[in-house]
């Protein structure tokens, strides 16, 4: 249910601004879209499951949270992160 730490890791390489970058808010959102993505097949599945959902919702707002953040720090960077990680239709 969980990313794997081989996907993780993938996902941090992919985003990282610089050698070991691991907390700037792409990574930090990238790897929280990742994980919604998750989270959102195992809702299909287990439509009872009232736990995961409220991880789920805590996360989106989590990565709502960081996004607002970006947008208002830098909008190139933000735009090129939802183009690339496919938000907002």
């Amino acid at each position: 249910m969980a990313v794997s730490k081989e996907q993780k890791q993938q996902i941090i390489t992919d985003y990282a601004r610089h050698e070991g970058d691991t907390g700037s808010p792409e990574v930090q959102i990238a790897v929280l879209t990742a994980e919604i993505n998750e989270l959102n097949e195992h809702a299909k599945t287990h439509k009872k499951d009232f736990h995961s959902m409220r991880g789920l919702m805590k996360k989106i707002g989590h990565r709502r949270n960081l996004l607002a953040y970006l947008r208002n720090k830098d909008i190139t960077r933000y735009r090129e992160l939802i183009k690339r990680l496919g938000l907002r239709r």
